[in-house]
Order: C-alpha cells, then sequence, then structure tokens
C-alpha cells in the first residue's frame, strides 16, 4: 500500500475513530494530542443516523450505548426554583427520548473509540505539531516537543480551532464563521440529588440562562451556560487564559439566580472547564497535498447543529474508506472523500444556522413564555441526519 503512514493530529472523536479504521485497513497510525492525557469534560453530545451505523460497524455500540446519559426528562425553572415546563418526552440535549439516537458525554465517546483502536495505533500526548513540510513523497514534521519524523499523509482533526489546519491553510479568520454564542460548560457534584434529570434556569427577560443535567448515573452533574455576543472569538476569546474565561461567564451571570451563584462558586475550581464560541468552519477544500481535515477542523457544525459529532464520526469512516479504496493515493482519495460527503456536511451546518435563526426570533420575548422545545429536533431535522447512506469500503 501506498502512503501507508498517517499522522492524525487530534485524539478527541474524529482522531481517534479515524485512527481506528486506517488502523484495520493496514496503515501505520500515529495519534499526537496536545493534552497530557486524554481530556476529560465537555458537553453531553449526540450520536444519530449514519454515526450509530459505523458504531456499530466498529463493534462499539453496545459499549456507546452502556454509557449513555440516559436522561429521563427535563423541567425549566425561574429566578425562584418555581418549575415553569416538566417532560418526559424531550431534553434541550439531547431531544427526542423515544428515538435511537444516544446522548454521551463526549470524554466518555472519546474513551470508547479509542479502547476501540488497540495497540496498534500510537498515541502521542503532550505534543503537537510546530511545523510540516510537504515534498514530493512525504511530509517533513517537527514536533513542539523537539521530535522530528516523517509521514505519507497528515490528517488534521484537531478542532474548530485546529493549529495544524493553520499550518496549511492559513489563519483561522478564513474559515470561521461565528454564530453570535459562546457556551460554557463543567462538572460541579449533584448536590441537588437529580435522577437522570436535566433542569433549565431560564432568566428573566434573556433567552439564555443556564442549565444543569445529571450524568454518570448520578454521581455527577454538569453545567452549561450561554452568552450573546457578536464579539468574534479572535477578539473575544483571544487570548485569555481560562481563569480569565471563567471570570467573563461570572461578570456576564453575577445578577443571575436560581442556583447559579453556587454554580458559578464550584466552577472556579472545575479542572474540566471549556468556554468555546458557537461556530462553523467552512472551507472550499478539505485537503491540501498530502494533508486533508476530518471533523470539526474541516467543517464544524456547531452545537447549534447537534450533528457535529455525528458528522465527524461519518466523516472519519468515509475518509479512510477512501484512502483504502484508493489503495492509499492520496490525490484520489481526499477528492472521493469530499464528493461523497461534501452536501451532507451542508445540510448539516444549514440545520444549525436554521436553529440560531429560531432563537434569535425569541428575544424579542425572551422571558415571557418557556421556550418548551429548546431544540431544533423535528422530522425535517431527521430527514438530514438520515439523508446519508455509508458505503461500505
Amino acid at each position: 500500500m501506498r502512503n501507508a503512514r498517517v499522522l492524525i493530529s487530534g485524539a478527541s472523536i474524529a482522531g481517534p475513530a479515524l485512527a481506528y479504521w486506517l488502523d484495520r485497513y493496514g496503515f501505520r497510525v500515529t495519534v499526537v494530542e496536545r493534552a497530557a492525557r486524554p481530556r476529560p469534560g465537555g458537553q453531553a453530545i449526540d450520536v444519530r443516523g449514519p454515526a450509530l451505523e459505523v458504531c456499530e460497524r466498529m463493534g462499539v455500540l453496545e459499549e456507546v450505548r452502556a454509557r449513555r446519559t440516559g436522561l429521563r426528562g427535563m423541567s425549566m425553572v425561574d429566578d425562584d426554583g418555581k418549575e415553569l415546563f416538566s417532560t418526559t418526552e424531550r431534553t434541550a440535549s439531547g431531544g427526542d427520548l423515544n428515538s435511537s439516537d444516544i446522548e454521551i458525554l463526549r470524554d466518555d465517546l472519546s474513551s470508547v473509540l479509542m479502547a476501540a483502536g488497540g495497540d496498534g495505533i500510537e498515541y502521542l500526548f503532550n505534543d503537537s505539531i510546530a511545523s510540516l513540510v510537504q515534498g514530493p513523497d512525504e511530509v517533513a514534521v517537527t514536533f513542539h516537543r523537539g521530535g522530528a519524523r516523517a509521514f505519507d499523509i497528515v490528517v488534521a482533526a484537531d478542532g474548530v480551532h485546529s493549529s495544524t489546519r493553520a499550518l496549511v491553510f492559513g489563519p483561522e479568520e478564513d474559515f470561521l464563521r461565528h454564530l453570535g454564542g459562546y457556551l460554557g460548560v463543567w462538572t460541579v457534584p449533584n448536590y441537588l440529588g437529580l435522577d437522570r434529570w436535566e433542569v433549565i434556569y431560564q432568566m428573566a427577560g434573556d433567552v439564555w440562562g443556564g442549565m444543569m443535567m445529571s450524568v454518570r448515573d448520578n454521581t455527577e452533574a454538569r453545567v452549561y451556560i450561554g452568552i450573546d455576543s457578536e464579539e468574534p472569538p479572535a477578539t473575544l476569546l483571544g487570548s485569555r487564559s481560562v481563569s480569565e474565561q471563567k471570570r467573563l461567564v461570572a461578570e456576564r451571570y453575577k445578577d443571575a439566580r436560581w442556583e447559579m451563584p453556587r454554580l458559578l462558586e464550584y466552577m472556579w475550581g472545575a479542572p474540566d472547564f471549556h468556554f468555546d464560541a458557537a461556530a462553523q468552519i467552512h472551507m472550499d477544500s478539505w485537503s491540501r497535498g498530502r494533508v486533508a481535515l476530518v471533523g470539526d477542523a474541516g467543517y464544524c457544525g456547531s452545537p447549534a447543529s447537534g450533528q457535529s459529532t455525528s458528522v465527524a464520526v461519518v466523516g472519519a469512516y468515509v475518509l479512510a474508506g477512501e484512502l483504502r479504496a484508493a489503495d492509499g493515493d492520496h490525490t484520489v482519495a481526499f477528492a472521493a472523500y469530499e464528493r461523497e460527503l461534501r452536501g451532507y456536511v451542508a445540510a448539516n451546518q444549514q440545520l444549525a444556522l436554521d436553529n440560531m435563526a429560531r432563537k434569535q426570533a425569541q428575544d424579542a420575548s425572551a422571558g415571557q413564555e418557556p421556550d418548551t422545545n429548546p431544540t431544533n429536533i423535528d422530522d425535517s431535522f431527521y430527514e438530514v441526519v438520515n439523508s446519508y447512506t455509508l458505503k461500505d469500503y
């Protein structure tokens, strides 16, 4: 097989999924990850449609199901904790509870995918790509910790703010489309004793508020907050440290009530605090020479799409499959990968744009009536989700 040495940058979702399939197809796979170990935390994410079939083909579907959040429903409360609405039919984070969708914590899904790959995949933690130079036959890669190696193919799977993409395609600002919001998430003790339940706090006069959901058999909880801002990530986030991001959240929520003051107190000590923009990545091409993009690095749909994780899993499957079908010929495989997926990606990104427009339309009446179905998940949503059929490679 040609081009058998593959370096993948990023070990969250798309990276381990791609590594699994490439290793299975006979490629020699190395994954480099900036974090010192598999990253904890992150929001609850959803595996839907063809992504479920990818998991089944990987042999991990039952394990993914076993780690699902298992929520029974959700309720909404006001500033004083008075219940405004309750349902056991759906949740804001996962949608219809009677569907075949699987809601799972990001770090749990990542660990399942990494374990599935086995010992044949080389993982380099606490490191990242410092530079790469493409030659006619290989890519010369230098790592930040000082090592230098050659690979035949490099794949960026390092998220919406991909540093690998920046090295090859240019600055993030050329590709990032900000959707006007920011999302924060962190872990807290389940001190309210929530039983597989989600509580949304609707702030008076504000379309945003907070959310708390019990996870991992009620042993802990994840907290979510949202912030409206048209300020682009390069400006609002910029070089802010995690502690500075926490101060930003605390300032925006200083007048919040319900349990938010206590949840903010837990935020200060949360080691898995994550805060980032609701944004999309739009690229004219997902590859350049011997370097390709997969998942959020190439076509992030944003949390508002409800599909970024599933599209990343499907994208990893297709990219690996096309490399196999082309016997490692990256030029042929990368072109086929784009032809196969670009329409599906565009349709899923549109889901986010439609959902954000829906949210913005509610701003004028924010705080008047509770939004009892705070998702974009309906029949038209599933028409998009299920519009792609996996190929056999």
